[in-house]
């Protein structure tokens, strides 16, 4: 394992890479800064935030670097939705998919994902709002679209550094 790539957007997904970086030694470093370095090629886990259910620059890295683990970064809870990412992002299943909550703040978003995600909070969340058996996680997921949330935690990652001590790529 050589580097840990990421793309984030407002910023959850670097928190979780350098998070990683501390808890591996391993460097991490923007997709766009691994393109002006020397990492072709390389050994990487890859994390990216999740939008519409795909894990943005996935498909990018993959072009550009052995992938061997795949973190996508999102408001779901983490260790939920893996198996519809993985099939909206075309993940191999023989590469590790991991999906970490991540902080949501409408306000920090640009552009049209600022303008999807909130036209995605009023119709999400008044559907959500109205019914009368959330669950814990539509809960949770409806106090994030009202009132934002920083979900970034360490121990959220869990479960990749279990997968990192255990497994390692084979070349």
């Amino acid at each position: 394992m050589e580097a840990i790539i990421y793309t984030t957007n407002t910023g959850s997904t670097e928190q979780y890479a350098k998070l990683l970086a501390q808890k591996t030694g391993l460097p991490a470093c923007s997709l766009v800064e691994a393109k002006k370095r020397d990492f072709d090629r390389a050994e990487v886990v890859y994390l990216g935030w999740i939008m519409a259910g795909s894990v943005k620059g996935y498909a990018e890295a993959a072009k550009r670097y052995r992938v061997c683990a795949v973190c996508g970064v999102g408001m779901g809870q983490t260790g939920t939705q893996t198996k519809s990412v993985r099939k909206k992002s075309a993940i191999p299943a023989n590469i590790p998919l991991f999906t970490l909550q991540g902080n949501f703040d409408v306000k920090k978003l640009h552009g049209i994902y600022r303008f999807m995600m909130e036209i995605m909070v009023k119709t999400a969340g008044k559907s959500l709002a109205a019914k009368k058996d959330r669950t814990p996680e539509e809960n949770d997921m409806l106090d994030m679209m009202r009132c934002g949330g920083e979900r970034v935690k360490a121990e959220n990652l869990s479960a990749v550094l279990e997968w990192y001590r255990r497994n390692r790529c084979s070349s």
